[in-house]
């Protein structure tokens, strides 16, 4: 079958050392995750000097041209699959849900599938025009571990987007962050929106969207300390960029943070508590919810 090439990319190598296919393309392309390019090289994508590349460690000299092929994608659609998920809470609107570490919200480029979403859609019915999110109106990342409200049909999915646009709900989260601090409380206001310099990472800009997050300092240790912080807002990496943005970067980030940090599997992030007006009832809901394991074992092991 004859590919569809959505668009292309045209490159040329001109440094004196050698270097890996797949990091080059990383640095060069930006709008394309590293997982993606390797599956475009391993796919046949990817020509170097109009030859198909098959290794990501491909070397490059200066002077190579690269050719990358970006096929056009199959359309995306969240489908039920038979994922184990941790129910806090969940009635006939609603349902809570604890999020796992390492778990992705909802199918997207490079996560077409084992998501929450498609955890969602088999334990039980969601009634919503949306095919890839589903019952979605807010999300935390990948490797942040914690509680998510997710609405059942049209009515809940309205009443909690507009709490959440509002600012009426309740999100906190835990979070174990670089260095120790002077103060007890405070409050960070920076805007945020996509970094100038790396166009994968969000970053605090001028002409960014309003950002608010309070913080309390709970716990301090020997270069780590323990934080409970409050979302006045919910932008796309807000409290990883804030923290990192006042030189206290959350421990195991492997995008804000340091590589000299905590051993884990991604950062030390955890939505804890979580609280809306039940779009029907209009009566007041709140959960909390221990963070994983790993969290406690690695605070055990900082208070010792």
């Amino acid at each position: 079958m004859r590919k569809i090439i959505s668009k292309s990319y045209n490159l040329e190598y001109n440094e004196p050392k050698k270097a890996r296919l797949d990091a080059f393309l990383n640095d060069q392309i930006a709008d394309l995750t590293r997982s993606q390019l390797q599956k475009f090289i391993k796919d046949g994508n990817v020509l170097v000097n109009n030859q198909p590349v098959s290794k990501n460690g491909s070397k490059l000299t200066a002077g190579d041209k690269i050719l990358v092929n970006v096929p056009e994608e199959e359309p995306i659609k969240a489908v039920p699959e038979n994922i184990p998920i941790e129910v806090v809470y969940e009635d006939d609107d609603v349902i809570v849900v604890n999020k796992p570490q390492g778990m992705v919200v909802h199918p997207a480029a490079g996560h077409p599938d084992k998501t929450l979403v498609n955890a969602i859609l088999y334990h039980c019915q969601i009634n919503d025009d949306d095919v890839i999110r589903p019952g979605i109106v807010h999300r935390i990342d990948k490797d942040t571990s914690g509680l998510l409200m997710i609405a059942k049909n049209n009515l809940a999915k309205q009443s909690l987007m507009k709490q959440l646009k509002e600012k009426s709900n309740l999100r906190e989260y835990l979070a174990i962050v670089h260095g120790n601090f002077k103060e007890k409380t405070g409050k960070i206001n920076a805007p945020l929106g996509r970094s100038k310099v790396d166009r994968k990472k969000q970053a605090v800009v001028e002409d960014g969207r309003n950002a608010v997050t309070h913080f309390t300092v709970l716990e301090q240790f020997e270069n780590y300390s323990l934080l409970k912080l409050k979302l006045e807002t919910g932008r796309t990496h807000q409290i990883r960029v804030h923290m990192q943005y006042i030189g206290h970067p959350v421990a195991g980030d492997p995008l804000y943070g340091p590589k000299n940090t905590l051993p884990g599997k991604g950062q030390f992030l955890h939505a804890e508590t979580l609280g809306f007006v039940h779009p029907r009832t209009n009566k007041w809901m709140e959960f909390s919810i221990e963070p994983p394991k790993i969290f406690l074992d690695t605070l055990a092991q900082l208070r010792r």
